[in-house]
């Protein structure tokens, strides 16, 4: 139900036209966005904390549109993942004021400000070639709230180059190593790290990489006990677990009255 849907309900209560019992069922009821293509949970927030994600994989440009509209008439913020360079220039026409990541092939289109970022993400790349999925972390994580940093291409191959972050690793709440080849850079961070890691295997590299399938069992075979693993090139998988990791964490802290979270970055 919309929020100018509410209005009137309420109004007809006000006004003696509609019974309290019957505004309660209605209110009560879940919250659908049918536009025949597509059926938007609505009442996503309320129950998980964030709207309902948009995966725009195999949807035309035309239907993605839609769904934005649609979340934007229920007044809440969107977000949209994956979005092909087609979809992107469509949606940059009808949507100038949203943001775009190119990189990260997203979309973000909130109806309020957004409040401070807590909590400190990183996100760490055995390569380059990993970019565009750990991009896909930042940006989820960041839409989330959470206070994001990009170290990128610090792999095992030169495995002094991680070494030099390991400040950075001890302040993180919550580290992100995404890796493709043969994915050992999160066990290593494990090793560096006293907060959980999620490992995000890439689809780069060639032959028996498996467009990923070697990575993604490497960190499930992984000796570091406070690693866990998610999908093949998931980074929104990984950025959105991150964020509920932060949420959790800022409520216990709020709740037990410790001290505020230092001024996150990214």
């Amino acid at each position: 139900m919309t929020p100018s849907e509410v209005r009137q309900l309420l109004a007809g209560v006000q006004t003696g036209t509609i019974k309290v019992e019957e505004a309660a069922a209605q209110l009560s009821e879940p919250a659908f966005g049918d536009l025949g293509f597509a059926t938007l949970d609505l009442h996503r927030k309320e129950r998980c904390g964030f709207p309902e994600v948009i995966l725009a994989e195999g949807k035309t440009a035309v239907w993605v549109e839609g769904v934005i509209r649609r979340m934007a008439e229920a007044g809440q913020d969107c977000f949209v993942t994956r979005i092909s360079v087609d979809q992107a220039d469509h949606l940059s026409r009808h949507f100038p004021a949203a943001d775009q990541d190119r990189l990260a092939r997203t979309l973000w289109l909130p109806v309020r400000p957004a409040k401070p970022a807590v909590g400190r993400v990183l996100v760490v790349t055995a390569g380059t070639g990993d970019l565009p999925v750990a991009q896909e972390a930042v940006v989820t994580a960041r839409v989330m709230g959470a206070g994001t940093e990009l170290i990128a291409d610090v792999g095992v191959a030169g495995i002094h180059r991680i070494l030099r972050h390991r400040e950075k690793l001890a302040a993180a709440d919550v580290v992100i190593v995404v890796a493709g080849m043969d994915g050992a850079l999160p066990s290593v961070v494990g090793g560096l790290a006293d907060g959980p890691v999620i490992a995000v295997p890439t689809s780069t590299g060639y032959g028996a990489a498996f467009g990923g399938v070697a990575a993604l069992l490497t960190m499930l075979n992984s000796c570091s006990a406070g690693v866990c693993v998610v999908n093949i090139d998931a980074g929104f998988k990984a950025g959105y677990v991150a964020a509920l990791f932060i949420r959790r964490l800022e409520k216990v802290r709020h709740q037990s009255g410790a001290e505020e979270t230092p001024k996150a970055r990214g």
